[in-house]
């Protein structure tokens, strides 16, 4: 298999064929061209990954090749050389785009690591471009529910702004999921997402993890260590289980998010960032706050945008959705047929409640992909716990006809509302943005009664 294909442009015949030679006897795919002109239209005609560009040719030089490369749209690597090349044409073939240039007479072995060096860049930057594709495939919000188009409208309004933005979820409901989309369509997306899980780091090594450390500043340091902050400088830093921070901690986030300003453990220059803050936690900060664990002035700096992600059970709709997403993910991981869920698979999920969340469901569908060989994927084939609550009204969702499966949905959407507001009707219908007397019309309309809003909500 041919390691590159690569184009000669030089206007001496010896030079050329040598260069295709010994480029050859490496693996190479080698061409030639003898003028600027001619190096043009091969590029127009077919992909190289690496140009070697005489700098002195007839007609067109090699420095206005270069720069019609760069209008053509060219991604070829371009290395200029040159037998009376100057410190003047050097710099300015570098600015140009050149990834380097060498004189003549031609050191062969120089040329060898110079065309290796220019490839693997020209790959490393390849595998840059898939990779942010498949973010940006992986980072999407599966689902049609109402829940999800109104999380997706919060990102829309968050993300081009600069404000702080916290998350708050139940775990595996997607939170990062969400920092990550807030990040990819807000003015900062060319630059560094960093993530810190704050509640799998060590008490004793977070402030080094966030703000880095000065050599020898404690037992272990060994060498100067960039921080968190300073890495997603002109980006965005994910605080993820803020909650889980102790006091100390907070008291320097809350520096940084006032000044942009912080000092390195064991450092005394202060080092200026800028930085935009998503922060996401499952705890109840509120509540963190009265018992002492966590600084209101720090939970008001972070919450300036409140986001809720909704967990699973409250948009069960999305279930189907979200099978077929990791189905057709996973099969084309590992290379497996496509694979279709029964509708009794799909029932028996629906009822499930899915304390995992969709991190649950993900981790599910990796199995049955994984382990199931027939293409049909059945309720009996899904490894789901026995004995979990089954939420009223699930199983009417996903049969009967389709007026029926609306009104169930819409009844135990309704019932769950009166539940996590202990029956009050004002909050309740405040948060489905809706005025009271038409909130009892449609409790009236679907069965639910006022008193259905106090026990449990499974």
């Amino acid at each position: 298999m041919a390691k590159g294909r690569i184009l000669i442009v030089d206007d001496e015949e010896g030079i050329r064929r040598t260069l295709r030679q010994i480029l050859e006897d490496e693996g190479y795919t080698t061409e030639e061209a003898a003028s600027g002109e001619e190096a043009l239209q091969k590029v127009r005609e077919r992909d190289f990954d690496v140009l070697l560009l005489d700098v002195w040719l007839p007609g067109m030089d090699g420095l206005k090749t270069l720069e019609a490369l760069a209008g053509q749209g060219s991604d070829a690597e371009v290395l200029m050389i040159s037998g009376h090349g100057t410190v003047e044409t050097a710099v300015r073939a570098l600015k140009l785009g050149a990834f380097d240039f060498i004189e003549k007479p031609l050191s062969m072995d120089r040329v060898l690591v110079t065309v290796a060096n220019a490839l693997k860049k020209r790959r490393l930057e390849e595998r840059n471009i898939l990779l942010m594709d498949e973010i940006r495939r992986e980072a999407t919000l599966i689902g049609e529910s109402r829940a999800i188009e109104a999380l997706r409208q919060e990102i829309r309004r968050a993300a081009p702004t600069s404000g702080r933005v916290l998350i708050f979820g139940e775990n595996g409901t997607g939170k990062e999921l969400v920092a990550r989309l807030i990040h990819l369509h807000s003015d900062r997306k060319d630059e560094a997402f960093v993530d810190v899980n704050c509640a799998a780091i060590p008490t004793e090594l977070i402030e080094s993890e966030l703000f880095g450390h000065r050599k020898g500043s404690f037992t272990g340091a060994i060498e100067h260590k960039k921080g968190k902050f300073l890495l997603a400088d002109g980006g965005t830093l994910f605080l993820d289980e803020v909650g889980d921070m102790s006091l100390a901690t907070q008291a320097k986030v809350l520096r940084v998010l006032q000044e942009q300003v912080f000092e390195p453990v064991g450092g005394t220059e202060p080092v200026e960032v800028d930085v935009r803050v998503i922060a996401a936690t499952n705890k109840d900060l509120p509540a963190e706050i009265a018992k002492g664990t966590f600084r209101e002035d720090l939970y008001y700096r972070l919450a300036v945008i409140p986001i809720h992600v909704p967990p699973l059970r409250e948009r069960a709709e999305d279930i189907p959705l979200l099978c077929a997403h990791f189905l057709e993910l996973f099969c084309r991981q590992y290379g497996k047929p496509p694979k279709v869920l029964s509708r009794d698979a799909i029932q028996a999920l629906a009822q499930y409640p899915w304390p995992g969340n969709v991190r649950e469901l993900r981790n599910l569908m990796e199995r049955v992909t994984i382990m199931v060989s027939s293409q049909e994927v059945r309720a009996a084939d899904l490894p789901l716990p026995a004995g979990r609550p089954v939420p009223r009204g699930a199983d009417l969702v996903w049969t009967g006809p389709l007026r029926e499966a609306r009104e169930a949905f819409e009844r135990e959407f309704i019932r769950r509302a009166l539940v996590r507001h202990g029956g009050n009707i004002s909050r309740t219908a405040e948060e489905l943005q809706i005025e009271r007397r038409h909130l009892y019309r449609r409790m009236a309309s679907v069965g639910v009664q006022k008193e259905d809003g106090h026990g449990h909500d499974q």
